[in-house]
């Protein structure tokens, strides 16, 4: 193995990190002059809407890998929140709400709870939670024959469909997500400890950290976040949808990769996971505008960048050492 020197180190450090960035703006840029109507007022405002409802999902994913966890719980459980929050609806603004919030917070807890106090490995656990959801969604709307929809009237579509500046309200309210998601995984005791147990759980333990609290935070959090996607989804669509959700997880456990989150854990941004919404957004649209490629494509080119990302982070992480 070769050792860099510091300054070589540190630019690998940076590249770790921050590639998908410059990867970002220079497809923006490229995008902007090769198709006329992405720089468009309509464009930028539709892209930010779309990346919101996968944004606050990764946003609970980021703190769940940097632990050197995994949550695959969280398509289903994103679905889950949307069908309630339209059913909540009929009960008011406050049940539309609370519903999803108060369900799918508790999912992630019993996540947290055996994954912390049983030792059983996040992959399975996550992945039994992912049936369960799935199970209960189905259940609860009788095979997926019947659709909660949301009455034109109701303030709850405010969330999805409302615009503050001319745009849309899930951008904000994941903004304002992803800024505090920065403060609490930057500036806070628990922050520091979602780094340690990704950086090494064993010492995480010797120096006295509250892990499996720690760990049970995590997956509440991340589920409670998979329920605000689903019911802003909601309020946008105006209805539950039920076939919504599905490879939802594999999205986002890869623009939080993409964002320079190491999958082994113990490193990554909120920052990062943002870029890595944006790319993500950026590449299906590029082929939207290109008019000529089947959807499918979109699916092929996320998994080789995922690939060609992973890969990339592997090679920096070696040279770094």
């Amino acid at each position: 193995m070769i050792a860099l020197s510091p300054r070589n180190a540190a630019f690998a450090g940076v590249l770790q990190r921050q590639g998908a960035a410059v990867v970002l703006v220079l497809g923006v840029v490229i995008s902007w002059f090769a198709f006329p109507r992405f720089g468009s007022a309509d464009n930028l405002r539709d892209l930010a809407l779309q990346s919101s409802f996968l944004a606050v999902i990764a946003l609970g994913m980021t703190f769940v890998i940097i632990s050197g966890g995994i949550d695959l719980s969280v398509g289903s459980v994103y679905a889950l929140g949307g069908v309630l929050a339209a059913y909540g609806s009929r009960y008011g603004l406050v049940v539309a709400i609370l519903l999803p919030l108060v369900v799918c917070s508790l999912i992630g807890f019993v996540n947290g709870v055996l994954i912390a106090r049983t030792g059983m490995a996040p992959f399975i656990v996550t992945l039994a939670s992912l049936l369960f959801a799935r199970g209960l969604l189905l259940a609860i709307t009788n095979e997926g024959a019947t659709t909660y929809k949301v009455d034109a009237g109701s303030p709850f579509l405010a969330l999805g469909q409302g615009e503050i500046l001319g745009v849309g309200t899930p951008v904000w309210i994941a903004l304002v997500l992803f800024a505090l998601g920065g403060v609490l995984l930057r500036r806070t005791r628990f922050g520091q400890a979602v780094f340690a147990l990704g950086g090494a759980e064993q010492s995480a333990v010797l120096m006295g950290l509250p892990v499996a609290r720690t760990k049970i935070t995590l997956y509440t959090l991340s589920g409670g976040l998979a329920g605000v996607a689903g019911l802003l989804t909601a309020a946008y669509l105006q209805s539950g949808v039920t076939v919504l959700g599905v490879g939802t997880e594999l999205d986002a456990i890869s623009v939080v990769v993409i964002g320079g989150t190491l999958l082994t854990g113990g490193a990554g941004t909120i920052v990062g996971t943002l870029v890595g919404v944006l790319l993500r957004t950026l590449i299906q649209n590029v082929i939207n505008q290109v008019g000529t490629l089947d959807s499918n494509y979109q699916t092929m080119v996320s998994g080789a960048f995922l690939l060609v990302v992973v890969v990339i982070q592997r090679l920096l992480a070696r040279r770094r050492s």
